[in-house]
C-alpha cells in the first residue's frame, strides 16, 4: 500500500476545509426546501438541531480516526476488516464523494446558466470547472487548503455584507409566533436541514494530514458550527423578508433576496453577481475536495499512484452531473446524497464500537 503523502495541514486549515465543503448549494436553496417540509417560520430552529446532529456525527468520525493516527479511513478499514470487507466498507464513501462531485458540478452549471452566463451550454461550464479543478487537485491537499483559506474570508465578508443590506426589508412579523405550530413541524424540518451539513465526512480523510490529529474533534465541530451560523442568519433574513409563502415560490430564495435591493452610486449597484461569484467558488471548493477524496481513496485501496485515478474519475463525475434531466431531479439527487450521509454516520458508529471492543489503542 502506498504511504500517505507527507502533506500536512494545520488545525485552522482543517476547519476551513470542513466549512468550505459544507457551504455549497444548500445556502441558496435551504430556506425553500426546509419551509416546504415544515411549513413554519421556525425552521431556523431546525437548522440548529440539524447542526447539532451533524456535530455528533462528525465527532464520531473524528474519534474513529484518532484511533488510527496518520491514516485515512480507506487505509485503516483494510487494517481493521481485511481487504475484501475493507473495500466493501469503503465503497459507500467512494460513491458518496463521486455523487457529491457530480451534484455540485451540475448545480454550479445550473446557477451559472440561470444568472451569469445565460445561453451558455451546461457542458461548456462544467468542463471548464473540471479542468481548473483538475489543475488544483493534482497539487495535493496543501494547495487545496491554501485556496480554501483565500476563499473563506472573502465569502464571510460578502455574505455578511449582503445579509446586512437585506435588513431594511426585514419584517419580524414574518417569523412570529415562535413555535406557533408546536415542536413537531420543527422536528419534521430537520430532515432537510440535517442534509444541508453533508460534507463533514471529509474529516475521515483530512485528519490523517493534520499536524495535530488530536485536534480533529475541535476542527470538525468548529467546521460545522460556522456553516450553522451562516444557515441561521440566511433562514432568518430570507423568511423575514419574503415570509413562508413567499419563500416556497422561489427556486433560489437567497439569490432573490440579494436581487431585491440595490445601492445607487457605488461600484456595485446590484450585488447578485458578486454574491453568485463567491458561492460558485464555494461549490467549486466542494467539488475539488470530493474529487480529491475519491481519487485518494481508490489509490490507497489499490496501493497505486493517485494521478491515474484523478483522471479516471472525470468521466464518472461528468456522467453523474448529467444524469438529472432537470433541476427537480437534481434536488432528488441531493436528497439521496443526504440519506447516504446518514448511512455513513451509522456505519462509522458501528466501526467505532467495534474498534473499542477490540481494545485497539489510540
Amino acid at each position: 500500500m502506498i504511504p500517505i503523502p507527507e502533506d500536512r495541514i494545520t488545525t485552522p486549515q482543517a476547519v476551513v476545509l470542513v466549512t468550505n465543503i459544507i457551504l455549497g448549494v444548500a445556502i441558496l436553496t435551504l430556506p425553500r426546501t426546509s419551509v416546504e417540509k415544515a411549513n413554519t417560520p421556525d425552521v431556523w430552529i431546525s437548522v440548529i438541531l440539524g447542526g447539532l446532529v451533524a456535530m455528533i456525527a462528525g465527532v464520531i468520525m473524528a474519534k474513529l480516526n484518532q484511533r488510527y493516527p496518520s491514516k485515512t479511513f480507506f487505509q485503516y478499514s483494510l487494517e481493521m476488516m481485511g481487504k475484501w470487507m475493507g473495500w466493501l466498507l469503503s465503497l459507500p464513501l467512494l460513491v458518496y464523494f463521486v455523487l457529491l462531485c457530480g451534484f455540485e458540478l451540475r448545480a454550479l452549471a445550473e446557477v451559472t446558466g440561470l444568472f451569469l452566463l445565460e445561453g451558455t451550454p451546461s457542458w461548456a461550464v462544467m468542463i471548464s470547472f473540471v479542468w481548473v479543478g483538475l489543475y488544483l487537485i493534482l497539487g495535493g491537499i496543501n494547495p487545496i487548503a491554501r485556496l480554501f483559506e483565500i476563499i473563506f474570508p472573502i465569502t464571510v465578508i460578502i455574505f455578511f455584507l449582503t445579509m446586512f443590506l437585506g435588513i431594511p426589508l426585514f419584517e419580524m412579523d414574518n417569523l412570529r409566533p415562535v413555535l406557533g405550530s408546536g415542536i413537531m413541524p420543527v422536528i419534521k424540518g430537520m430532515e432537510t436541514t440535517v442534509f444541508a451539513y453533508t460534507g463533514f465526512e471529509v474529516i475521515l480523510l483530512i485528519s490523517a494530514f493534520m499536524n495535530r490529529p488530536n485536534k480533529a474533534v475541535t476542527a470538525v465541530m468548529i467546521g460545522i458550527l460556522i456553516p450553522m451560523i451562516f444557515y441561521i442568519i440566511t433562514m432568518v433574513i430570507v423568511i423575514g423578508v419574503f415570509s413562508v409563502d413567499g419563500v416556497t415560490t422561489r427556486t433560489f430564495p437567497t439569490i432573490d433576496l440579494v436581487r431585491s435591493f440595490e445601492l445607487r452610486g457605488v461600484f456595485f449597484e446590484r450585488f447578485e453577481s458578486l454574491f453568485l461569484v463567491i458561492w460558485i467558488m464555494q461549490m467549486f471548493a466542494t467539488y475539488t475536495i470530493c474529487h480529491y477524496g475519491a481519487a485518494l481513496g481508490l489509490a490507497q485501496l489499490t496501493g497505486k499512484n493517485i494521478h491515474p485515478f484523478i483522471y479516471g474519475l472525470l468521466p464518472a463525475i461528468y456522467i453523474t452531473a448529467t444524469i438529472p434531466k432537470n433541476i427537480n431531479e437534481l434536488f432528488k439527487l441531493s436528497d439521496f446524497i443526504g440519506y447516504l450521509s446518514l448511512l455513513l454516520t451509522g456505519l462509522m458508529l458501528l466501526l467505532l464500537i467495534f474498534s473499542k471492543a477490540r481494545g485497539e489503542q489510540e
